[in-house]
């Protein structure tokens, strides 16, 4: 039987007020599973970016809907994009990430 991790997460360091806002509208873009899923296929790409076109298809919605998803991690500094003619590339932001993992703490387990 593996064991859970039952101790709270706790902050590595005191976070600011206008800190704790800028992670949790991070956190809130992250918190869709559609999202999640865009950044994880993202992330697992050799070329560590991948094109709407790719992405549609993948979570089984419509290129539009993608872009929606698309603009609010965007908004929150979690991917970039580059456009190239007609199709739009996605990156993840490493450093954006590094903010969300380094805030937390989750050394209980």
């Amino acid at each position: 039987m593996s064991q859970s991790c039952t101790a709270p997460v706790s902050l590595s360091t005191r976070l600011s007020a206008i800190d704790a806002v800028a992670l949790a509208d991070r956190l809130k873009a992250l918190a869709d599973p559609v999202r999640l899923q865009l950044v994880s296929y993202i992330l697992d790409q050799e070329s560590g970016e991948a094109c709407t076109c790719e992405l549609a298809p993948l979570v089984e919605l419509s290129e539009p809907t993608v872009s929606h998803h698309l603009k609010k991690l965007e908004a929150n500094g979690l991917v970039s994009k580059e456009r190239r003619g007609m199709n739009v590339y996605y990156r993840v932001e490493p450093q954006a990430i590094g903010e969300i993992t380094a805030a937390l703490n989750a050394a209980c387990c």
